[in-house]
């Protein structure tokens, strides 16, 4: 029904109650909805034609009032996918979406239905869709003496056993060098990352924290921009792992950012199971908190990180203290 409304010019919004029982709707929303202007050279449409469904897991809601079914919609084209992390975020993209041309997938965390808070305005406001929301800015928190002794280290290192060891100094600097990392989450996972980076700050991890907002299309620009200069992305999720959005931000990121990751990019996300009955606090399933935080420590940091110490250390273009006396 909201497809035909769609198509016949109104403005349709049509609610599903829970994203587990979006299933039986998926044939009108991905062969019909989806592909409506495309089939039509853009001489009809079902635009204005907006659906709601709640989404991810509660803590409690078992196999079928817990999935993210975000990524089986974001394989078909001509859908527009968004997910809010909050109130504010909510209304103005839920605006955004009813108003938008094409049709849109409107998922609400149902965790946050009781829990989140926030200053919403009364009056109308949109926000841009498919643009991504930079929460948390990380700082390369390595100074120039640092990333002095830390090049001078590195090469030392190789000569340790002629020089009967490395300088006092050197080493610990280049075992404990902190380092930057980029993590990018969406809709309830964004605020298990943001407590992940406040964990990993004080490990010395600097941790640039967004929340991409529009599945699809995704604001590949902005992650691409904040993985050049962290040179490591850690994406996290609540669905499956296998075939989860995860990975097509993976792939893209390393596709645009190849010569600057200084490490492999992770992913924290649900496991491969049906969410299980069992009620686990702060968001379980492999996702929580805890799992982000232990995936930001192990980054290999490379002991020096020789292409960023080298990246930095020749384009600089002042320095405190010079590299040779």
């Amino acid at each position: 029904m909201a497809v035909g409304m769609a198509a016949v010019g109104y403005t349709a919004i049509a609610e599903i109650q829970f994203g587990d029982y979006i299933f039986p709707a998926f044939d009108q929303i991905v062969n019909e909805a989806a592909k409506f202007r495309y089939r039509s050279g853009n001489n009809w449409n079902c635009g204005k034609l907006t659906f709601r469904s709640s989404w991810g897991a509660v803590g409690h809601g078992g196999l079928y009032h817990s999935q993210s079914p975000e990524a089986y919609f974001a394989h078909a084209a001509g859908l527009k996918i968004v997910i809010p992390r909050g109130p504010y975020q909510a209304k103005g993209l839920l605006l955004s979406c009813i108003r938008d041309e094409n049709p849109c997938l409107f998922f609400e965390p149902k965790a946050l239905y009781r829990v989140a808070t926030d200053e919403v305005p009364t009056g109308d406001y949109m926000l841009n869709l498919s643009e991504a929301d930079i929460l948390k800015e990380g700082t390369d928190s390595l100074s120039a003496e640092q990333l002095t002794l830390l090049f001078i280290g590195w090469v030392l290192r190789d000569f340790d056993a002629l020089l009967g060891g490395i300088p006092a100094g050197f080493s610990d600097v280049c075992v404990s060098c902190p380092f930057w990392v980029t993590a990018v989450a969406w809709g309830t996972q964004v605020h298990r990352v943001l407590r992940a980076a406040e964990m990993a700050e004080k490990e010395g991890i600097s941790v640039e924290v967004i929340d991409l907002q529009t599945i699809v299309p995704w604001d590949v620009e902005t992650v691409v921009k904040s993985v050049q200069k962290t040179g490591r992305l850690l994406v996290s999720h609540e669905a499956q792992q296998t075939m989860g959005f995860a990975a097509e931000i993976a792939a893209a990121v390393q596709e645009k950012c190849f010569f600057k990751l200084e490490a492999p990019i992770k992913r924290v996300t649900g496991y491969d199971t049906p969410f299980p009955l069992a009620y686990e606090p702060g968001g379980g399933g492999g996702r929580g908190p805890l799992a982000v935080s232990d995936a930001l420590s192990p980054f290999p940091a490379r002991r020096v990180v020789s292409s960023y110490l080298l990246r930095v250390l020749f384009c600089r273009a002042s320095l405190s203290m010079p590299i040779i006396t």
